[in-house]
């Protein structure tokens, strides 16, 4: 295995950080902004910086996923974790670009990831799936989805019917209903009822493993967000414990807090180097499912004590709702819950290995009765 990122991934990865940084600042941040798109025919975003939006399409970020991947995109996401940079900019990536580029046919890639590409076309995902959601013949969805982060920002969604099998769905048509929901951490996430919508089916039926694909691809991103914003807050927390002094002396200098920032920056790391497995694996071509479980459980159980940690070293100021670590304790405990809790991700992770080596068992078995012929 080599982490290493290319040129392609390092160059893209320090623009995203320079625009991140430039402007998803705290006192952009501070007020809601929610500054529509009006020029380039780019859809007006609720909730979300419209500027800062603008700037990554127009930087070609979100194109780039396309050629520097999965390990390339999760880069890009720390870096907006860093910043908790109000933007759909893992939605639309993880469930649009992606997913199309991996199980869309010739047409809908050419006709579809353009778009995607420039921000004229913004998706998000309703994943993982409940079984709620139905489709017929006709590609007409129905059904509904409780919480899709992103959802009142985005012009598509991807979804997942009882089969397994993914659609496209425009959310500007009638039979598509979105009613906002707030969530810990401002999404602009909403409830999506589908009425026999009309849907566009991505990677055909189920049998091709396009949704497992695309939500182990979605788990890892998502973890390489939260890797992003549990070193934002550890970041917060050393600035803040290395200036701020107590009966004379830093606070940084009480072995206890060094003890705290210690734990949180190992599990950091873990979070990353577990999230930079997956998504090389994935580009590699190789099986990754356990490994994207693996990181989202880290990025679960792991980035919630982070976050914790840095609001808990900044004593009665971390207590501020105004206070930039607030934000990054209120998106690592939404990204703790759209993961899944730490528990239910390990049992899934459990299950998954053990029905591989169920079926690695039954398969050494068969191949030893050919092999020795009937009895």
């Amino acid at each position: 295995m080599d982490f290493t990122p290319t040129e392609e991934q390092r160059a893209a990865q320090e623009l995203a950080a320079q625009i991140f940084g430039d402007l998803s600042t705290h006192e952009r941040l501070s007020p809601k902004l929610s500054a529509p798109l009006e020029q380039g025919g780019r859809p007006s975003l609720m909730g979300t910086d419209g500027e800062l939006w603008k700037a990554i399409c127009a930087a070609g970020l979100i194109a780039a996923v396309e050629e520097i991947g999965l390990l390339g995109l999760v880069l890009l996401l720390e870096e907006q974790g860093r910043t908790t940079a109000q933007v759909p900019f893992a939605a639309t990536c993880v469930y649009g670009l992606l997913a199309i580029a991996a199980h869309g046919n010739g047409e809908q890639r050419a006709r579809l990831l353009p778009a995607i590409g420039d921000g004229t076309t913004v998706v998000t995902g309703a994943f993982p799936a409940t079984g709620s959601i139905r489709s017929d013949a006709s590609g007409a969805v129905s059904g509904t989805a409780p919480l899709v982060p992103w959802l009142r920002d985005a012009t598509h969604v991807l979804v997942a019917d009882a089969d397994r099998a993914l659609w496209l769905v425009p959310t500007a048509d009638p039979a598509v209903t979105v009613e906002p929901v707030e969530t810990t951490a401002p999404w602009s996430a909403g409830r999506l009822t589908l009425n026999g919508a009309p849907g566009e089916c991505i990677g055909g039926d189920a049998a091709g493993g396009a949704y497992e694909h695309v939500l182990a691809t979605s788990r890892t991103a998502f973890a390489g967000l939260q890797a992003g914003v549990c070193a934002g807050s550890l970041a917060l927390a050393v600035e803040h414990t290395s200036t701020r002094e107590q009966f004379g002396r830093p606070l940084s200098t009480n072995q206890g807090v060094l003890l705290r920032a210690a734990d949180a920056y190992m599990d950091t790391e873990a979070i990353r180097v577990t999230a930079y497995e997956a998504a090389w694996r994935r580009d590699e071509g190789l099986p990754f499912a356990t490994h994207a479980l693996t990181a989202a459980w880290w990025a679960s159980e792991a980035g919630q004590r982070v976050v914790h940690t840095g609001q808990h070293l900044h004593g009665g100021t971390g207590a501020d709702l105004d206070h930039p670590v607030h934000r990054h304790f209120l998106w690592g405990r939404q990204l703790d819950a759209y993961l899944g809790s730490g528990s239910e991700v390990l049992a899934e992770l459990g299950e998954l290995i053990v029905g591989a080596d169920r079926a690695d068992q039954e398969d050494r078995v068969e191949r030893v009765g050919q092999e020795e012929g009937p009895v």
